[in-house]
């Protein structure tokens, strides 16, 4: 799979203005990695989130929020050539980072993806499961960002959380906090694991159309009962 330039890989989905904002701090975006990589290594960080997600060979899976690609380049060989990994990201120069990481190391069956705050920009029906590794406190949009999402998840796709039990000021995501917001957009949680003193790994099923609320709807519930930090 060859690509020459990076955008988005879908049209725009539902606008950011129909849904409403989170009532909730959001994390600002500081860098296009956790951490040192080898430490993440040593740690077996990625093997967990593989293993807990059940990723294997052939599948579609979307990084979001994949910044220089430590996640893109270890899934690669693992969803093999049968497989794709769409490397997304709202940040263009993070994206020029993955880019050249991609072509260094050869990694065809890799799509870089430019997506919004409120929408991934994915081809519909595209993904089988997808990752948020460390960052959902980031998201701006989360209600939109969800649903549209959504759109792009194969029937029985499954969405992948990992983060901190910290405030999202602090760069973690309350669990609570989390099973509120993605719950209303129609998401199921299946598993939560906690894999260090302050870390998680919360899986949810994605919503079919018909299980996912209008923006109308989402609007009207969240307004008589937010979800919030606490």
């Amino acid at each position: 799979m060859g690509q020459d330039t990076v955008g988005p890989a879908a049209p725009d989905g539902a606008p950011a203005s129909a849904f409403p904002e989170p009532k909730r701090d959001v994390a600002d975006i500081v860098a296009p990695r956790w951490t040192d990589e080898d430490a993440r290594d040593d740690a077996g960080e990625f093997n967990t989130v593989v293993k807990l997600a059940g990723i294997r060979a052939g599948q579609a899976v979307a990084d979001i929020g994949a910044g220089d690609g430590y996640y893109v380049a270890r899934l690669s060989p693992l969803v093999g050539a049968s497989g794709v990994v769409y490397g997304q990201d709202i940040v263009p120069d993070y994206l020029g980072l993955l880019q050249r990481r991609v072509r260094r190391d050869g990694l065809r069956n890799v799509r870089v993806v430019l997506g919004e705050a409120h929408d991934p920009r994915l081809p519909a029906g595209s993904v089988d499961v997808a990752i948020m590794i460390h960052m959902y406190h980031e998201i701006t949009q989360p209600f939109a960002l969800l649903w549209n999402l959504a759109t792009a998840m194969r029937p029985g796709g499954t969405l992948v959380i990992l983060d901190l039990e910290r405030p999202t000021f602090g760069h973690g995501t309350p669990p609570s906090l989390l099973r509120c917001e993605l719950e209303r957009v129609g998401y199921t949680q299946l598993t939560f694991t906690r894999t260090g003193p302050e870390e998680y790994v919360a899986i949810y099923s994605a919503p079919d159309s018909s299980a996912r609320p209008t923006p109308a709807a989402l609007s009207a519930s969240l307004a008589d009962t937010p979800c919030r930090t606490s």
